[in-house]
C-alpha cells in the first residue's frame, strides 16, 4: 500500500504545479466480497485524471461521478457501491472521497518516514452511510506528528475510524548486473518495489543499464554497508560468479532479510555453504535454512523474464507468509 500512496503524492505535486485541485477516494470499509480490500486508494485530477484504483476497474466512474461535489464544495463525503446487485461479485463498499492538498509541513514528514523506512498510521474518520460531512477526513500519524491531508481538517467527534498502518515499501537488493538482474529490476519496480542493484566497479555498469532501479551501488561487498538490508529487504544473489556469492553471502551474515535467495543448483549451493561455514563457522544452521536456494517457485519457468515471475512470486509468498496453492483449491475466501 505504501507504493501506492508514494505514486499518489507524487502526482499530487505534478497537479499542484498544473494548479489543479486533487481529492483522493479510500476504501475504509467493506460488507462482503471485493476486488481490492480497505486501505486502496485513488487520486482523483481535477480535469478528471485518475491516479491508481479501488476496484478492478468498474467502481472508479462512478468515484470520479462522486467526486464532483468534493471538488465543487471541498466537503468530504461518504459514497457507497453494492456490487452485489450491479456486478454480481463483489460486496458494498464504502469509500470516503476528501480534498487532498496536504501542506509542506506534511511533506517534509512523508518524505523523512520513506527516506528512513519509518512506519506511519492513516486514521480515516467517516460514518458507514451516504453523507458529506466538514469532520470526515483523514489523519496520518508520524512519528513525530500528527497532520492531516487538508491544512484545515481536525477530526470530529463520535466517528468511525479505519486505521492502517503503513509499512515501508519492500526492498529489493540484487547482486548482480546479468540479463537476469535487468529483467528482475523491471519486474520488481513495477511492482511497487524499491530495488537497489549492486555491482563491483570492475564491472563498468550505469544506472541506465537497470531501467527501474532506485539507486545503483557499485562496491566491493567488502566495503558495502548492510545496515541498509532490514526486515522489508529482499535479497537475491544473482552474480553468476561462485566467488562473488560467496563474498556477498559472507557480508549478509549478521542480516536478517525478510527473503535471501540465490540462483544456482542444489550442488553450487552446496558448495557455496560448506566453504562459508569453513570461514564462519559460528554461524547457526537458521541462518542457511532460510536461503532460499535455488531461488524462485517451480512454475516451469525457462526464460529470464518467467524466472523473474517465479522469484516475484515466492518473495511474495515468504513477505505475506503464505504457502502457494492454486486459488480453485483455497477453501476460504481469496483474501482470507
Amino acid at each position: 500500500m505504501t507504493h501506492e500512496l508514494k505514486k499518489i503524492v507524487q502526482a499530487y505535486l505534478r497537479a499542484r504545479e498544473q494548479k489543479l485541485k486533487t481529492v483522493l477516494a479510500t476504501v475504509v470499509a467493506l460488507d462482503g466480497s471485493s476486488y481490492r480490500r480497505p486501505g486502496v486508494r485513488m487520486l482523483i485530477r481535477g480535469d478528471g485524471t485518475m491516479i491508481g484504483a479501488v476496484s478492478g476497474g468498474c467502481v472508479e466512474k462512478e468515484v470520479l461521478r462522486q467526486a464532483e461535489t468534493v471538488f465543487r464544495t471541498n466537503i468530504p463525503k461518504v459514497m457507497t457501491y453494492d456490487g452485489r446487485y450491479r456486478l454480481g461479485c463483489e460486496g458494498l463498499l464504502y469509500i470516503l472521497i476528501e480534498p487532498f492538498a496536504p501542506n509542506s509541513e506534511f511533506m517534509a514528514h512523508f518524505d523523512k518516514a520513506i527516506k528512513l523506512r519509518r512506519n506511519f498510521n492513516m486514521c480515516s474518520h467517516f460514518e458507514l452511510k451516504d453523507n458529506a460531512h466538514r469532520d470526515y477526513g483523514t489523519l496520518v500519524h508520524f512519528k513525530e506528528a500528527i497532520l492531516s491531508l487538508r491544512p484545515e481538517y481536525k477530526t470530529g467527534s463520535n466517528l468511525q475510524v479505519f486505521e492502517q498502518e503503513m509499512a515501508p515499501c519492500l526492498q529489493l537488493l540484487i547482486f548482480g548486473s546479468e540479463h537476469d538482474t535487468v529483467q528482475l529490476c523491471s519486474y520488481a519496480s513495477m511492482t511497487g518495489w524499491e530495488v537497489t542493484v549492486v555491482t563491483t566497479p570492475a564491472e563498468e555498469k550505469k544506472s541506465t543499464d537497470f531501467p527501474g532501479a532506485q539507486q545503483l551501488l557499485s562496491q566491493e561487498a567488502e566495503t558495502l554497508d548492510m545496515k541498509l538490508v532490514d526486515s522489508q529487504t529482499a535479497v537475491m544473489l544473482m552474480s553468476h560468479s561462485y566467488v562473488k556469492d560467496l563474498k556477498y553471502l559472507l557480508a549478509l551474515r549478521d542480516t536478517h532479510p525478510l527473503y535471501l535467495g540465490m540462483l544456482g543448483p542444489f550442488k553450487r549451493r552446496e558448495k557455496l555453504f560448506n566453504e562459508f561455514l569453513e570461514r564462519c563457522p559460528e554461524v547457526t544452521e537458521a541462518f542457511f535454512e532460510d536461503i532460499h536456494g535455488p531461488a524462485g517457485l517451480d512454475i516451469g519457468a525457462e526464460t529470464p523474464q518467467e524466472i523473474a515471475v517465479a522469484i516475484i512470486a515466492e518473495i511474495l509468498s515468504v513477505a505475506r507468509q503464505k504457502k502457494p496453492i492454486p486459488l480453485k483449491d483455497k477453501e476460504a475466501g481469496i483474501h482470507s
